[in-house]
């Protein structure tokens, strides 16, 4: 079966193109600035264990424009995957905000478009650009059975204690506030994987997503029973420029006193505070190059940085009532070996044992890097939401 999977943002679409049930991708790519001048895109052709990369820079004033440069390159002479668009079967769509509406992954109709529209206030920032890249990839792929992937989905086995505000219920109930935790297509992606390795359906698991934006889930028996993000994605761990957790008391200050608006206030704590505030750098390789070089600041950001993740493994063992095997996953949790060296740093009564050698050997797949007599499980599992996405629209048709 042809999938092709979108994952739009606000000024990008990131994609991928399967021929299930193989989870190679034949191709894959990103379009990004959209709407900015000197769009770019990266697209790649796998064959024969070789990758071939594309890369074109124009001008693309909207979704649709991306999009429809997509399909070209799809069917291009010579780097093409399919003849025409109607052979794509299935196209999958990664939406991150699904409320409460949504717990599953569902069929895109007119009432499922109208209710994710319902949704952009509680995701303003990404789930317009989502619902374009629907509305888009319907005039493209015509013949194509279109699906929706929530982020929110995995995290709504959340029992009522862990996802309610201790504010007047009526918020609850009139308007929705509560926890709803992002990153959920990654978090389910890299549990399941962690139970398989395990081979232990009932493990306990603490799954750490770190990558710019960052996430820990409590998993039990493969269910998701807490998450660090909130009714947004600024809540819980330090990220790259997210301030994570942070004293409500703070913005209440910052308008009181220092004058700031609520477009400040959120300017603030979403794009100029994390990693970025700590140290002028979002990016850990950059960080970990200053720290090198002296730089207390970047020193300080780590340990800030590790030390919130290691503050959430201890409560969410708690919540769990044990644990079996912390995952990292993400383009930080895969790559940063000083990174998982702190979080994993003085945590012996958890059972987390770190093997130093493991930890900064790079090898592909699942990799365990506890020592042999830690009794928790110490597991770098990398993450593949697109494919996550594919198996989900293969579920859900197998299913219908």
């Amino acid at each position: 079966m042809n999938i092709f999977i979108i994952n739009s943002g606000s000024s990008s679409i990131k994609y991928q193109f399967f021929k299930m049930p193989s989870e190679q991708p034949i191709c894959s790519g990103l379009v990004e600035r959209i709407g900015i001048e000197n769009s770019i895109i990266t697209h790649k052709v796998y064959s024969n264990g070789e990758e071939k990369v594309i890369k074109r820079t124009l001008d693309l004033p909207d979704h649709e424009a991306g999009m429809f440069e997509v399909g070209h390159l799809l069917t291009e002479p010579g780097i093409g995957v399919i003849q025409n668009p109607d052979e794509i079967e299935v196209v999958g769509h990664r939406v991150v905000h699904g409320g409460e509406s949504f717990s599953k992954t569902a069929l895109i109709t007119p009432e499922v478009k109208e209710e994710i529209k319902k949704l952009f206030p509680l995701a303003p920032l990404h789930n317009p650009g989502h619902y374009l890249g629907i509305e888009v990839a319907e005039k493209i792929f015509t013949k194509a059975t279109q699906i929706v992937v929530f982020d929110t989905a995995f995290h709504q086995t959340m029992p009522e204690k862990a996802f309610r505000y201790a504010i007047p219920e009526s918020y609850y109930t009139d308007y929705g506030i509560r926890v709803y935790g992002f990153h959920g297509t990654s978090h389910k992606y890299v549990a399941e994987q962690g139970l398989k390795y395990l081979n232990n359906p009932k493990a306990k698991i603490i799954t750490i997503h770190l990558g710019n934006g960052c996430s820990m889930a409590a998993v039990n028996e493969g269910i998701c029973i807490d998450t660090s993000m909130g009714l947004g994605p600024l809540d819980g761990l330090i990220m790259g420029t997210r301030s994570g957790n942070i004293d409500a008391s703070v913005v209440f200050h910052l308008v009181s006193h220092l004058g700031y608006d609520i477009e400040q206030v959120s300017n603030l704590l979403n794009k100029r505070s994390g990693m970025l505030g700590l140290t002028g750098f979002s990016d850990m390789r950059d960080i970990t190059q200053s720290m090198n070089e002296g730089n207390a600041n970047a020193k300080l950001a780590y340990d800030m940085y590790t030390y919130r993740i290691k503050k959430y493994i201890g409560s969410y063992t708690a919540a769990l009532g044990g644990l079996d095997a912390i995952i990292f996953t993400a383009g930080v949790g895969e790559n940063d070996a000083y990174t998982r060296q702190l979080s994993c740093e003085d945590m012996e009564f958890f059972g987390i044992k770190l093997d130093a050698d493991k930890n900064n050997r790079r090898v592909p797949g699942i990799r365990e890097i506890n020592t042999p007599d830690s009794r928790t499980k110490v597991l770098i599992v990398p993450t593949n939401e697109e494919l996550e996405i594919a198996n989900q629209c293969i579920e859900l048709l197998n299913n219908a």
